[in-house]
């Protein structure tokens, strides 16, 4: 957490001194002193953007759907670790499109206030987007001034205009954004659960008469910061529409993640097809995603057999050991939920911590 500090306040360092370095070698030579090294402010912006990209990485790759929009965020901020680490590309950047040099910074800004805020104020992963959002988008006014030069009265209005709008195109794409604090660890489909257990049990072919019958339970373990309490929501999805969302509390701290479970037994007439759980944040981020197929043909309907099993990709590689401050041998917090969606309405209701699990 005191990394994130430090590297929060030398973003805002580094940006107030490439934004004021013309006037502070200005206010040096009126006092008879040579004016800064060239590039010395670069050559500091550099190291603030390496430690900051390299820092936050581990945490974009260990939260990232890969089958999803959130891959080419990743490899956006892979690609621009790569670039802070190319002395050449880099400081040509610097030098030639000022403009661009600044959007870069902006961005580094949107990770570090996207990934130390849960872990320092303890704020849901939604309140941590919209902090980041806006310091992205106040650290992105210089890259606009720099490529409207020279400001006119039609400029300014120009600038005014465009912030709304890089406001509402940045919080459309949330969902292309990694939950940089919350990780599934293992998921499972079981035709039954046990409760005081906590844990899925039983296994089935998922054909209709299947559904029907016992219905579905989806079991997901999602890993959070200690002290972080966090709404998420199981969506059901047939043939990629919406059939239900079934909201769940957890709190974070426990290493083998928070155990929480969604039960549908309401399924539409037809239930044959592909289906898809997405695992979300209350402020549209996919955490994970859970896939099935139900069909009258046991060669093709998908097995439901209770089995917890990391997420495919370079989540289920484990890539969280990286992140800072995340060791093996932290303390657990049992706290365990339980959401059913029985009631005639697809109400859930609310997690039961058990002390005892």
């Amino acid at each position: 957490q005191w990394l994130g500090v430090v590297l929060a306040l030398s973003m805002l360092l580094a940006w107030i001194l490439l934004l004021s370095e013309s006037l502070i070698g200005r206010l040096l030579a009126r006092r008879g002193h040579p004016g800064l090294p060239r590039g010395v402010t670069t050559f500091i912006a550099q190291m603030v953007h390496q430690e900051t990209l390299f820092f936050c990485l581990p945490f974009v790759l260990a939260t990232t759907v890969w089958a999803s929009g959130q891959g080419l965020f990743a490899l956006l901020v892979l690609g621009m670790a790569v670039f802070s680490i190319l002395d050449p590309l880099y400081y040509k950047l610097a030098e030639r499109a000022r403009w661009l040099y600044f959007a870069f910074h902006a961005q580094c800004v949107f990770l570090v206030v996207l990934v130390i805020m849960p872990l320092m104020l303890q704020l849901t992963t939604g309140q941590s987007l919209k902090l980041a959002l806006a310091c992205m988008l106040i650290f992105s006014l210089p890259s606009l001034l720099q490529l409207l030069r020279p400001m006119t009265i039609q400029r300014w209005a120009i600038v005014l205009a465009t912030l709304p709008i890089l406001t509402l195109l940045a919080w459309s794409g949330r969902a292309w954004v990694p939950p940089a604090n919350l990780w599934i660890s293992a998921s499972a489909l079981s035709p039954a659960f046990d409760v005081a257990e906590r844990r899925p049990e039983g296994s089935a072919l998922l054909t209709p008469d299947t559904l029907r019958r016992q219905g579905l339970y989806a079991y997901t373990a999602i890993r959070a910061p200690r002290g972080l309490r966090e709404e998420v929501v199981h969506e059901w999805r047939h043939e990629g529409e919406l059939i239900d969302r079934i909201p769940l509390s957890i709190d974070g701290g426990r290493q083998e993640g928070y155990r929480a479970w969604t039960h549908k037994l309401n399924f539409p007439e037809d239930p044959a097809g592909k289906w898809r759980i997405d695992v979300m944040t209350d402020s549209g981020q996919r955490i994970g995603v859970l896939r099935f197929q139900v069909t009258q043909d046991a060669s093709k309907a998908t097995l439901a057999d209770g089995r917890s099993s990391p997420p495919p990709g370079l989540p289920g590689l484990d890539l969280h050991r990286l992140v800072p401050g995340n060791r093996a041998g932290q303390s657990e917090r049992p706290d365990d939920g339980d959401t059913s969606d029985e009631s005639e309405a697809h109400e859930a209701q609310d997690p039961e911590a058990d002390p005892d699990a």
